[in-house]
């Protein structure tokens, strides 16, 4: 198999090169691995607080479980159906798992290297102590075993592999022991334990003052131990008159992608909360376990999960680092990011006792989180709620979370006769059984609650609000980049506007009755719709640019966005560059386009930012001769936006706000020599080599200290 580093990258000029060559195209899995090691890097980097370090670890962790449970288990799922489908790199899926196995193995042994080399000691140091259970000292093991008999044991349950027992179901992401032990007639025996995920993976067993001064402050000393470990010391009661052999710890990955039949279903909702229980017994995609792990005991576990070898994954020490979420959440915010206010946008602030709808008749409302407050969206739908002129609110969500108050809002504006139509996306992955729950709320409630389109996520984000106000009507709407979740919008980069447009407003009851009925429309007056015209819409624009280069030189457009997948926009983007557009993209995760390519892509800069917030807005910049345009969006340049979502990409026209988004977002970000990493022709990523002239910028710190000024003005 030909790798990147192998890769003939040196083209000449003068030659029309073809654009399908699988050269040109980086493998959409292997990117998203280089992601997840970008993640791991802020882990290893000791200029980040020591506890957000850990979180970023655990962060890594649970992105590696999804990747297996989705992108890993669609290859296999390939392989078994015999329908193979070539990306635009050429690479088989064979050959893509061959790659991933071998990548993903580097990742897992760089994250252990990180705890155990460079957190561990780090924590030791701060007075967070997380101890193998040999090393504990007296006092702590006789209170930990104390612990073990009180709590954990009668929550056990040890299940033997015989004629009569068969193996057990082994649960998705579940910890296991594997034990072997010996009869009084010499037989062994193999035996499975789950470790309880109803317990805490990491044990507490103090938590009292140390004495150690701290900025002042006495700091509190922490100290744990694996619940595995705890179990493994005491297997013994648990086999009482037999010989406990050895133990290992695995653990396993399963197949969670769900496939709908949407056709065939005669209530979408039913037919969801079948596949979410059924997803815990997909096929089993990985194993891991402990390097220390006899062959005898790794056949057991392989035979009965039907698995092969290149399936298991030998660890050293303690797997499952998502557990390290828990130590995220003690109390020492010394060793954590300093918390931040989020600004109120001056029109939105309480100071002007304006209601938020005169605000926004005045001039149309942009909002910039985490750095913007999230609230104002919470006060629009609120105030919707109680104003007796409101007519109707409507809605889509997408991921909203467990206690959302976007959720409250629009039950009250139901008991106050609001009519309230929401699209609640049921197939949102791994927020399912939020949106079903929510979905069915809803419906209790009387509101007018629509599952979506068959055979397509509806990922938009829009609210509508329908207003009487003298002898007219009037439409307030809402659009941005992320979802109507308070959580993320204090977690997340996303930009959010509020405008009473009559051209957008009138295409936001188009498109929303796209959603709720039968609407052939193609044409909308400012918005562009996935997957109704975005595609086409935006090949305009891109050749718009080519055009403008070629006229007067002045082709330039910024991307921002979390992913660039589609093979047609990266074709695109390559003819622009050889046209002398000067393209720069910011990427967060996958990109599949290879910048820096001499008579190709020499003309196209990537960057990738990671950082304390995840980058998570769309911004799609086009100078167009100087009649600069920005449009936002849902949407991230993959097929499955374009072709397979709803989506909705809408235009930011006030000359303040373009200039905000150009100069203080863009120009910042593409300005970052702290946080940035570019992209090289070869698919690798090295970050910004900094200018010693120049002093570093890191853009969220920016943003986080300049945006409050920034919005004032």
């Amino acid at each position: 198999m030909e790798t990147a580093d192998h890769l003939d990258l040196s083209f000449d000029p003068e030659i029309i090169h073809d654009l399908n060559d699988p050269h040109l195209f980086i493998n959409r899995e292997l990117s998203l691995l280089a992601f997840q090691q970008r993640v791991l890097e802020e882990a290893e980097d000791a200029d980040n607080p020591l506890l957000e370090r850990v979180k970023f670890l655990a962060i890594v962790s649970l992105n590696l479980d999804e990747f297996f449970m989705i992108r890993v288990a669609g290859l296999r799922q390939q392989i078994s159906a015999g329908v193979v489908e070539i990306p635009p790199d050429g690479l088989t899926p064979t050959e893509q798992l061959a790659a991933i196995r071998e990548k993903a193995s580097q990742l897992m042994a760089d994250m252990r290297t990180c705890w155990v080399e460079d957190l561990l000691p780090q924590l030791n140091k701060a007075g967070i102590h997380v101890t193998d259970y040999s090393l504990l000292n007296k006092r702590h093991r006789t209170k930990v075993d104390r612990y073990f008999e009180e709590i954990v044991f009668p929550v056990l349950t040890p299940i033997a592999l015989d004629p009569g027992r068969p193996f057990p179901h082994i649960s998705n992401l579940s910890l296991n022991l594997a034990v072997l032990i010996r009869d009084e007639e010499g037989q062994e025996h193999f035996a499975r334990i789950k470790v309880p995920d109803t317990l805490p993976r990491l044990v507490p067993i103090s938590a009292g003052i140390n004495g150690t001064r701290r900025g002042g402050q006495v700091s509190r000393r922490y100290d744990f131990v694996w619940l595995e470990q705890l179990i493994a010391a005491n297997l013994h009661m648990l086999f009482p008159d037999l010989q406990v052999i050895e133990s290992h710890p695995f653990r396993v990955t399963r197949d969670a992608d769900m496939v709908i039949q949407e056709l065939e279903a005669d209530d979408l909702l039913e037919t969801m909360e079948e596949s979410v229980r059924r997803r815990r017994f997909g096929s089993v995609v990985r194993v891991a376990v402990n390097d220390e792990m006899p062959q005898h005991i790794q056949k057991i576990l392989l035979g009965n999960l039907h698995l092969d070898q290149e399936d298991l994954y030998p660890l050293h020490g303690a797997m499952g680092f998502s557990a390290l979420m828990d130590l995220y959440n003690i109390d020492r915010y010394d060793l954590k990011y300093a918390p931040f206010l989020p600004a109120v946008p001056k029109p939105l602030n309480q100071r002007h006792k304006e209601n938020i709808f005169s605000a926004i008749r005045r001039n149309s409302i942009l909002l910039h989180h985490p750095y913007d407050s999230f609230m104002p969206v919470i006060d629009f739908l609120n105030a919707a709620a109680e104003d007796p002129d409101v007519l109707a609110i409507k809605q889509t969500l997408y991921r909203v979370g467990r206690n959302s108050p976007v959720v409250d809002a629009l039950l009250k504006a139901r008991e106050n006769g609001k009519q309230v139509s929401v699209l609640v996306e049921l197939k949102a992955r791994f927020d399912e059984e939020s949106n079903i729950e929510w979905a069915r709320t809803l419906e209790h409630e009387g509101v007018h609650v629509i599952y979506g389109l068959l055979g397509i996520k509806t990922h938009s984000k829009i609210a509508l609000v329908v207003r009487k106000e003298g002898g007219r009507i009037r439409r307030y709407i809402h659009m941005g980049t992320g979802n109507y979740n308070v959580v993320t919008g204090h977690q997340y980069t996303d930009l959010g506007y509020f405008t009473c447009d009559e051209d957008i407003g009138a295409d936001a009851t188009d498109f929303l009755n796209y959603l709720t009925g039968y609407s052939g429309k193609k044409n909308y007056r400012k918005l562009m719709v996935a997957p109704v015209n975005l595609r086409a819409g935006f090949e305009t624009l891109i050749q718009r640019e080519i055009a403008s280069q070629q006229q007067d030189g002045q082709g330039h457009m910024i991307f921002k966005m979390n992913a660039l997948v589609d093979k047609q926009i990266i074709q695109s983007l390559y003819q622009a560059s050889q046209a002398g557009v000067k393209v720069d993209l910011i990427v967060r995760s996958i990109c599949c386009l290879r910048p820096g390519i001499p008579g190709l892509s020499d003309n196209i800069r990537v960057i990738s930012v990671v950082g304390r917030f995840l980058e998570h807005s769309r911004i799609y910049y086009f100078q167009n001769s100087g009649n600069e345009e920005i449009y936002l969006s849902s949407a991230d340049l993959m097929p499955r936006n374009i072709d397979r979502r709803v989506e909705v990409m809408f235009p930011v026209e006030d000359a303040k706000q373009i200039r905000y988004i150009r100069d203080d977002v863009l120009a910042t970000y593409l300005a970052d020599n702290t946080k940035a990493r570019r992209l090289l022709p070869d698919g690798e990523y090295e970050y910004v080599p900094a200018d010693p002239k120049e002093n570093s910028l890191n853009i969220q710190s920016w943003l986080l200290n300049f945006h409050g000024q920034l919005s004032e003005e």
